[in-house]
């Protein structure tokens, strides 16, 4: 593996202040985002940023977005609109008080 170098990224806080994260990374992979940061006429900063921020919003869509055929939509609605009865697990659970009162 090749040496390690230090990069600073600055990224969006609450509202308009920034804040800073510092990062620890490999040369080569430095050298890759340098490169791939020149050709797309960025800095470092704000082509990690970008990537980062790209990356964030997909992973959290593919958490809260899905598509499901027609069928399939009515099949998921039916369920959520008619869950089982509780168990007796359930029943136990929702008879205990909760850990932030005891």
């Amino acid at each position: 593996m090749g040496e390690a170098a230090t990069t600073n990224v600055e990224e969006p806080a609450a509202g308009h202040a920034k804040g800073s994260i510092n990062l620890r990374i490999e040369a080569e992979t430095r050298q890759l985002i340098d490169d791939a940061a020149a050709l797309l006429g960025k800095t470092r900063t704000e082509f990690m940023i970008e990537s980062a921020r790209r990356q964030a919003i997909d992973v959290l869509l593919d958490q809260r977005l899905f598509r499901l055929e027609s069928e399939c939509f009515d099949a998921f609605m039916n369920a959520l609109d008619t869950p089982p009865p509780p168990g007796p697990k359930l029943r136990s659970l929702l008879r205990r008080a909760p850990a932030w009162r005891t």
